[in-house]
């Protein structure tokens, strides 16, 4: 663990960190977290049987495009050159439902907040989409599985 916080300058005040020193490589970063509801929740987001329509589409969309525009939403986050983003829901339990977002850059600064932002703002877009059939939602873990960069992130999309 770093002793010093990169995001405080000497005097303690935050700061964008510089990162032109760092070498351009491909970064890619899998951030994962856990939509939970009941399980007749669940079995219609899944059908596609919602009132406000097919949610697994809209929460993907609305994941890809938080990830786009995670530098607007996180003050100290680098503008990056996303090139690929994506969002998979997996069903693991009758009452819970995985959401992992993949997200990789060719850049100086890696992608692990634009693929945490990806996964929450499409939890919290499942979360919208069914609020009015269930009152247990919630949404839990999530966590930052996993950053590689250089010829290690060449081989992880393979």
């Amino acid at each position: 663990m770093q002793d010093k916080l990169t995001h405080l300058d000497d005097q303690g005040q935050a700061h964008m960190v510089d990162v032109s020193a760092k070498p351009i490589v491909r970064r890619i970063a899998v951030a994962q977290g856990d939509f939970v509801a009941a399980k007749a929740t669940l079995d219609r987001l899944m059908a596609g049987d919602l009132p406000k329509g097919e949610a697994l589409a809209v929460a993907r969309i609305a994941g890809i495009s938080a990830a786009k525009r995670t530098d607007e939403l996180i003050p100290l986050c680098h503008s990056l050159p996303i090139e690929q983003v994506t969002v998979v829901f997996e069903r693991i339990a009758e009452d819970r439902l995985r959401v992992t977002a993949t997200t990789t850059v060719t850049a100086r600064t890696g992608v692990e907040m634009e693929s945490l932002t990806a996964v929450s703002v499409a939890c919290l877009t499942l979360y919208d989409m069914t609020k009015a059939i269930d009152k247990s939602l919630r949404i839990e873990g999530i966590v930052l599985v996993k950053k590689v960069k250089g010829a290690e992130a060449g081989n992880a999309s393979k």
